[in-house]
């Protein structure tokens, strides 16, 4: 063995899943003090955190849609409320094959219509006009309740410290 050579680095290990729910996707860093900020494939938001009031995790259900919805909320002292939320159909997790089946097209379709229309519709917003759509209100949608957790938990530190914090979702 030549004497230059370094000694060879171990092989990195994977990385545990975090007890909040991120993971690789997702990532969290220091910001500016004052600050929460959201990157998320929707578009960002950010708030300073002197200004938040309450902050909430809650689910519901929209029976016409047929869909769960996992959702965090930010409330400020503005006029602005962040909704944050994660949807999914209600058969979603049935044993039940027509069921699952129906659910699976029904994303098959989406994704090809947002295919033809260049955009991907499932990371985007539902609203059903005019019902829901309210004045003052900032949405993003997100994939998974893992992501939708993990922004829950950043948004608490930061606001609970009062440390800024960047979270990112890619």
């Amino acid at each position: 063995m030549a004497q230059n050579q370094p000694a060879a680095q171990p092989a990195a290990q994977p990385a545990a899943p975090a007890a909040n729910g991120q993971n690789a996707a997702n990532r969290e860093s220091d910001g500016n003090h004052r600050f929460w900020q959201a990157n998320l494939p929707g578009g960002q938001y950010m708030v300073a955190l002197d200004r938040v009031t309450a902050i909430s995790r809650h689910s519901y259900a929209v029976p016409e849609a047929a869909l769960i919805v996992d959702e965090v909320t930010v409330d400020t002292v503005g006029q602005g409320l962040a909704r944050f939320y994660f949807s999914k159909p209600i058969t979603e997790g049935v044993n039940n094959n027509a069921a699952n089946n129906l659910t699976a097209r029904a994303k098959e379709l989406l994704d090809y219509g947002g295919q033809r229309a260049g955009t991907d519709l499932h990371k985007m917003v539902i609203k059903k006009y005019p019902e829901t759509t309210h004045a003052r209100e900032i949405e993003y949608r997100l994939l998974s309740a893992e992501e939708l957790g993990a922004l829950y938990g950043s948004i608490r530190t930061a606001w609970e410290t009062g440390r800024g914090r960047v979270f990112t979702i890619k």
